[in-house]
């Protein structure tokens, strides 16, 4: 495997390995518009798929919203799960340092399973991973419990698709509390389901580590979501089985399913849009920090084929640095990247401003 960008997407009217950009001039009276445009199908195309383009054709249906058909055992469990991340807050000043550090290790292991794995690699195909890393980001996503990998791939092109929209799962125009967590609290949307279904995930199916996992799930989440966790510090620094299951089951997972919902929220609420003012998705540190890179949501949206989700490299991107470290072991390779170029020529075109302030 040769550890290296694929050649990067230019501004000038050129055919790479990656697609196509051309050049095109507009007129408006006696005003000549230049626009540099990225052939999307083309860059989409590279990687198998077109599904994560946001589909402009797309219109919702006129007349009332069907009713809201609450989910009540999510909404309990939810609840319950909570309540238990209250009480393990409760218990940190009790629990031993190798606990603490157990439990921060298992949340960034669970954390790389969906940004690693279900999102830069499964969803949107940005770069490439061996078998070993692909069985790895298995593991780490089974720990993560936010659905298998096929339905969360399936659920997230959908609403790169249908941003915004009726089809979108967790669709921003219905309130921060939907977007965050209340899509899961009650019954999907039918335009997300008909959607959904018509989107082609032969890659996905084609995966058999994905398939593997997607026929174990529910054993898989039960080992490695809540019992590996809570029995290693129990097992090996005589840690309190009560503290052992609260803080590095209950609270990390709680705190990880929190951080990739404000991706969906505030990261689509709050923040500047450099690179694209005609969309929602924002640029937002403060959710990049907290999800290991994901908060650079306006970029993330106008170039979902970038691998990296942000032209800042490692800037509060653990899992640009993950993939880059994976790269050089061998263990991953082909990574999609976007020119500096065309990053500048989008920004100048239908961003903000706010790039020029930095």
């Amino acid at each position: 495997i040769h550890c290296h960008l694929s050649k990067e997407f230019s501004s000038t009217s050129s055919t790479t390995a990656v697609g196509t950009v051309t050049s095109r001039v507009t007129r408006n009276g006696n005003a000549v518009m230049e626009k540099d445009l990225l052939n999307h199908e083309d860059l989409a195309g590279d990687r198998g798929m077109i599904d994560d383009i946001f589909d402009e054709t797309y219109r919702e249906k006129e007349g009332p919203k069907p009713p809201l058909r609450y989910v009540w055992r999510n909404i309990i469990l939810m609840s319950l799960l909570h309540l238990g991340a209250l009480v393990a807050l409760t218990l940190i000043p009790s629990a031993k340092i190798q606990t603490l550090a157990w439990a921060l290790l298992c949340f960034l292991v669970s954390a790389l399973g969906i940004t690693a794995g279900s999102h830069r690699l499964w969803s949107h195909r940005s770069y490439k991973a061996t078998l070993p890393l692909r069985i790895f980001l298995t593991i780490a996503n089974s720990m993560a419990f936010q659905n298998d990998i096929y339905e969360w791939v399936r659920d997230h092109r959908v609403h790169h698709k249908f941003s915004e929209t009726d089809a979108d799962p967790h669709n921003a125009m219905r309130g921060f509390f939907f977007s965050h967590i209340g899509w899961l609290l009650v019954r999907k949307h039918p335009d997300v389901i008909e959607k959904g279904q018509k989107l082609d995930l032969s890659d996905i199916k084609a995966d058999k580590v994905v398939m593997f996992q997607r026929r174990y799930y529910k054993p898989s989440v039960v080992l490695l979501c809540f019992i590996l966790p809570a029995v290693v510090p129990w097992y090996f620094w005589d840690e309190s089985i009560v503290i052992s299951f609260f803080i590095p089951a209950i609270l990390r997972y709680t705190i990880g399913l929190n951080a990739t919902w404000l991706v969906n929220s505030a990261a689509h609420m709050f923040g500047n849009r450099p690179y694209d003012q005609n969309i929602n998705p924002r640029e937002n540190p403060l959710v990049s920090l907290g999800a290991l890179g994901e908060g650079f949501h306006n970029y993330h949206h106008t170039f979902p084929y970038d691998y990296s989700t942000s032209e800042f490299g490692w800037r509060f991107n653990l899992t640009t640095a993950f993939i880059d470290l994976m790269c050089l072991l061998g263990l991953a390779s082909d990574r999609k990247k976007v020119s500096k170029e065309v990053i500048l020529a989008r920004k100048m075109r239908t961003g903000d401003g706010s790039h020029k302030s930095g």
